[in-house]
């Protein structure tokens, strides 16, 4: 097999918007007529910058090779233009590529990219979502504890046995910084009365965006403590995890971490310095699936978990749920709510979830297929905003 051709698809999110302002597809072919899809979660410049850097890297790594050949094509982009460093943009190309070269992988030998990477550990894989309004509702959940706790509620009943918020206030470019007295006091309301709510019928994944400074982390650990929560997710910026592992000597909480990070450089530190006991990779920026894996293994020996980060489009999803059927570590996988929504749209056939859990495909590759219909309805314009952006003046 020789990789022929790649088309991109930078497609826009519609309200309600769950996963991102927009996701960046893209679709390799070989010359046999073989195609296979991937998702780059990439965000430090526009999609569309992206786009052109996904065909740069084809064109000059990709195109003419072997897709099954995926260590030698991984260390040739991480070494392009004489790097060797966990670049987050490259990596998010590369990782977008690879998933697509596993997926053709998967699909010439006729079996899901779990059988090529050790073969599946569960039949089932237990999902968390992030408390979302209801449809047609306004935004007031993330603000209101009482209306989060009524919509904790109503996620377990849907069968959810784990669910994530994140009331401690916004980021800037300007953190890490002190909480201050009313967010510590409102962060604490929140989860008490989720706590409350849920009982323990689900675990509580309580998010942070990095925006705390170590002493500040420590303060917020103490006010949730009581509350018994699965995890307390990036507690400081992810560029000193000695840092981070302060806070985690310091807390009886799991500490969280992984969505920013990329390559298994940058995770091999995370758990040298005992930062963090689960790792969040995100598939569309890590490097792809054979690094993730790696990753997992390093931190198998480590006694660490994994929980794959999802903020991203429906082809991260599926290349998180190969990867954690077939490893022996896994934790719990973020879902958007149970896969409905645009999300289904965008697939040929829907990711299956089913009380609490997603069930891992049997079709060869992936197991998804792009509907380039519904991908080339939704176009991202050009001069729209980044994936996510961070507040440009000091809070607090």
């Amino acid at each position: 097999m020789k990789l022929e051709s790649v088309r991109v698809f930078v497609v826009g999110n519609p309200p309600p918007g769950y996963g991102g302002r927009y996701f960046v597809f893209l679709k390799l072919r070989t010359a046999c007529g073989i195609e296979g899809v991937g998702e780059a979660y990439a965000a430090t410049f526009g999609p569309h910058v992206v786009a052109r850097m996904i065909e740069d890297v084809f064109m000059r790594r990709f195109e003419g090779e072997d897709p099954t050949r995926i260590e030698s094509l991984w260390r040739r982009v991480h070494g392009s233009g004489f790097t060797l460093r966990p670049d987050p943009s490259l990596m998010g190309v590369m990782s977008a590529l690879e998933m697509a070269c596993w997926d053709i992988a998967g699909k010439a030998a006729n079996r899901p990219v779990y059988d090529l990477l050790g073969g599946k550990v569960r039949e089932r894989l237990r999902s968390y979502t992030y408390i979302y309004p209801e449809e047609g509702e306004s935004d007031a959940v993330y603000h209101d504890a009482e209306r989060s706790a009524e919509r904790a509620s109503d996620y377990v009943r849907q069968g959810f046995t784990a669910l994530k918020f994140d009331p401690a206030g916004a980021y800037s470019a300007f953190d890490p910084r002190q909480p201050d007295l009313e967010s510590l006091a409102l962060s604490e309301r929140f989860i008490r009365l989720i706590r409350e709510a849920v009982g323990t019928k689900a675990d509580l994944l309580f998010g942070t965006h990095g925006q705390f400074t170590t002493s500040g982390a420590i303060r917020l650990a103490r006010r949730l403590e009581p509350y018994d929560p699965l995890w307390f997710e990036e507690p400081v910026p992810p560029e000193m995890p000695e840092e981070m592992a302060k806070v985690a000597h310091a807390t009886t909480i799991p500490i969280a971490t992984g969505e920013r990070l990329t390559t298994k450089y940058e995770f091999a530190r995370v758990l040298a310095t005992g930062a963090a006991s689960i790792l969040q990779m995100n598939l569309g920026r890590v490097g792809g699936l054979l690094e993730a894996k790696k990753i997992a293994g390093m931190a198998e020996a480590h006694y660490a978990q994994i929980a794959p980060h999802l903020y991203c489009g429906p082809i991260v999803g599926a290349a998180n749920i190969q990867l954690a059927a077939c490893i022996p570590n896994f934790l719990i996988l973020e879902s958007i709510e149970r896969w409905g929504g645009f999300h289904a749209e965008l697939l040929k056939t829907p990711i299956l979830w089913e009380d609490g859990h997603v069930i891992p495909p049997t079709a060869p590759g992936l197991g998804v297929e792009l509907d380039e219909t519904v991908a080339l309805a939704h176009p991202y314009p050009a001069d729209g905003r980044l994936h996510l952006e961070m507040t440009e003046q000091p809070l607090g």
